[in-house]
């Protein structure tokens, strides 16, 4: 199969620093990644512990048509740079692999979407873990369509929850096409189409970032929610009790962060930074505490936008929440 707006990832981007070429303790993300063409019909099945496979979304077609500031597009390279110096700390049994980005060259973002979406069932085919590198949040839509795609066709139990770190709902109404604020309203429309549950929970929410509709249309969905100050001032316990009634009857996860969920100290490269967002660490507990579940199947982190980076601040903290996400999930497989 040709996989449209894709584009493979030659292994020369992948440098830096180099502590030693035949120890692998002293190995970097660079040393160890190996690269992927999902064009290439002979490739077979992951069969070690655990593999991930990295995938680019050079789009941001959707916070144009949001009316944002556009930018994005150039994230998953700026992100992998900071990935490359990170120092390697899985075992030789655990596979990391870069499959290669989808872009919206000369095409619709919801051509984009589709292909992201192709792209994304033939790496969990693979037997590989996405993460994906984004790219304005329009991700979504494509990322959680592939899961759900790949779920359906293995016949696997398809009870699919979403759980998005982000300071907005996202919810905003569509009518033939979508935008980079409307594809959690876009999925639930599928899940209705399709007659299968849509389970969403979105950690982090401001209320000076959505409108009252936003709010209104998010109960209506029965989407459930815990406000950023929540997160910040309450205690862990109760809100660990709400993200557990909430995954303890979903089959599997898919796991999203917008970079504006966090502080614009911590985040300045986003389209709409925000000035009281979530300090990092609060979000990696809550992360590893989901990864923990096992149930997670596919991660992504949008809105990366080195346009409006400061110092690969966001990029950087883009990497260490990936970093997070592959030793977590390597230590519990």
């Amino acid at each position: 199969m040709n996989y449209k707006n894709y584009n493979k990832v030659n292994k020369s981007e992948w440098t830096g620093r180099i502590d030693s070429e035949d120890d692998f303790d002293s190995f970097r993300w660079h040393q160890w990644i190996k690269t992927i063409d999902l064009n290439d019909e002979s490739l077979k099945a992951f069969e070690g512990k655990r593999g991930f496979a990295l995938l680019g979304f050079e789009c941001d077609s959707g916070v144009k048509l949001n009316k944002g500031r556009t930018g994005a597009a150039k994230g998953p390279s700026s992100i992998r740079k900071e990935l490359s110096n990170l120092p390697w700390q899985s075992s030789k049994d655990i596979g990391l692999f870069d499959a290669g980005n989808i872009n919206c060259d000369n095409s619709t973002l919801e051509d984009a979407q589709n292909s992201l979406a192709e792209a994304v069932e033939k790496i969990l085919n693979l037997n590989l873990f996405p993460i994906l590198l984004g790219g304005d949040h329009s991700i979504a839509f494509g990322h959680y369509k592939g899961v759900l795609k790949h779920l359906q066709k293995n016949k696997e139990k398809k009870n699919l929850g979403i759980i998005n770190f982000d300071a907005h709902f996202d919810l905003r109404p569509y009518e033939k096409s979508g935008t980079s604020g409307t594809m959690f309203n876009q999925i639930a429309g599928l899940t209705k189409a399709q007659n299968i549950d849509y389970s969403y929970l979105c950690l982090g929410i401001q209320k000076h970032s959505n409108t009252l509709r936003l709010f209104k249309t998010a109960d209506e969905l029965g989407v459930e929610y815990i406000l950023a100050k929540d997160l910040t001032n309450m205690d862990y316990y109760p809100i660990l009790e709400r993200v557990d009634n909430f995954m303890k009857d979903k089959d599997h996860l898919y796991v999203t962060i917008c970079s504006d969920v966090f502080s614009s100290a911590f985040a300045p490269g986003v389209s709409a930074p925000q000035a009281l967002g979530l300090y990092p660490d609060k979000v990696l507990n809550f992360l590893k505490y989901i990864l923990k579940s096992k149930k997670a199947v596919s991660f992504d982190i949008a809105e990366v936008s080195p346009r409006f980076d400061l110092d690969n601040t966001t990029a950087n903290l883009a990497s260490v929440m990936i970093f997070a996400v592959v030793n977590t999930i390597s230590k519990i497989s």
